[in-house]
């Protein structure tokens, strides 16, 4: 049914589509935590959660194009997703569990080495 109407390796259209659209939930996101809107507040999560995917797929299909016709922008995207990730998990890591301090730090990295 719908074989023609996006070859994500040859056209670059569907990951614009999926782009503009996660934007545009994430505009919806921040709308959402207006106290003028209270009708959007308990959806504000599900909003923000389907922003991200929305966002992640865009990004997923523009990785399978780069692939194909960029090869060196196609390497460097994934080095820098590689970091970005590390990135974002040490952050989510610190908020959830919260970061040692400084000395304790210290003290557990001269534990593993000495």
């Amino acid at each position: 049914m719908f074989e023609g109407l996006f070859d994500i390796k040859n056209d670059r259209r569907l990951s614009i589509y999926l782009y503009r659209s996660g934007m545009l939930i994430w505009c919806l996101y921040l709308v959402a935590g207006s106290p003028s809107l209270i009708i959007l507040a308990e959806y504000r999560d599900v909003i923000g959660v389907l922003s991200g995917l929305i966002l992640i797929l865009a990004f997923g299909t523009h990785m399978v194009y780069e692939s194909v016709h960029h090869r060196t922008a196609y390497q460097q995207k994934k080095k820098w997703l590689l970091i970005g990730t590390v990135f974002v998990s040490v952050l989510v890591y610190v908020m959830a569990f919260g970061a040692p301090s400084l000395p304790q730090l210290w003290l557990k990295i001269l534990q593993l080495l000495g």
